[in-house]
């Protein structure tokens, strides 16, 4: 008899909840067509990364509590975000390190992927069927590169998608100066970053920008905007589901 389907947990995180459930219906997608049974638990909330990198530590714990709770019982536990995915997976086991909880954290850390390093380092996932006509540039989040490893999982699905070149670009796995609360704190050093950055994405010819972090891909499509740039700005889920209908490039009127 076959087994089961995996049973998996969308994080949605709050960026997409909140600008783009493009974002999530593409994970959905991208999940079920590799053979997951998919949810979106209803009481979900934040993964407590701004109390977590403001200091908060009490607040961040409680938020953790109610992620444990929201998750119980999923195989496994997937973000379109490599932020969210690291704060559950590297940073959890920090903060309760001295706490009786400790090896509830542990549990969901080990079930907690970011959704392409899922579908390729767990299910194996070779290529998608969609079709994208461009040349793209990819942007390395700093938690998904540093803290997850993730670099190779997107840029091998991507590879399957047709018509889409993706062109190496200067700079790639540098940091796009959001940082979360970073850019509130010092925004002049924040706007210098994102800049080099952008000079970067349009010197190297591409004519889209894909990512796998929604809060860099914001900051980056903000700066292009308004540097005059026609470089198009979208999740990598949206191109690797073949979805990128359903929403305008970000940055764009709704």
């Amino acid at each position: 008899m076959p087994s089961k389907p995996p049973r998996v947990g969308l994080f949605v995180t709050c960026l997409v909840d909140f600008l783009r459930p493009a974002v999530g219906f593409a994970a959905v997608k991208l999940l079920e067509d590799a053979g997951c049974e998919v949810a979106v638990p209803a009481n979900q909330t934040c993964c407590g990364q701004p109390a977590y990198n403001s200091g908060d530590s009490a607040d961040a714990r409680a938020i953790a509590r109610s992620v444990i709770e929201a998750f119980a019982g999923f195989d496994y536990v997937v973000a379109p975000s490599g932020s969210c995915a690291g704060t559950i997976k590297v940073h959890y086991p920090a903060l309760f390190a001295n706490d009786p909880d400790l090896a509830a954290v542990i549990d969901l850390a080990g079930r907690t992927w970011e959704l392409t390093s899922f579908l390729v380092d767990v299910l194996g996932v070779a290529g998608v069927g969609a079709e994208y006509r461009g040349v793209a540039a990819y942007h390395d989040s700093c938690s998904g590169l540093r803290e997850l490893g993730i670099e190779k999982q997107p840029r091998a699905l991507l590879s399957s998608v047709g018509g889409l070149e993706v062109r190496a670009t200067n700079g790639a796995q540098s940091c796009c100066g959001f940082g979360g609360t970073f850019c509130v704190k010092y925004p002049e050093i924040s706007a210098d970053i994102v800049d080099r950055k952008v000079s970067h994405i349009m010197d190297g010819g591409a004519d889209t920008l894909l990512g796998g972090d929604l809060g860099c891909l914001l900051n980056l499509a903000g700066r292009l905007k308004r540097r005059g740039s026609a470089v198009k700005v979208r999740h990598v889920a949206e191109v690797l589901a073949g979805l990128t209908g359903q929403a305008p490039p970000l940055g764009d009127p709704e």
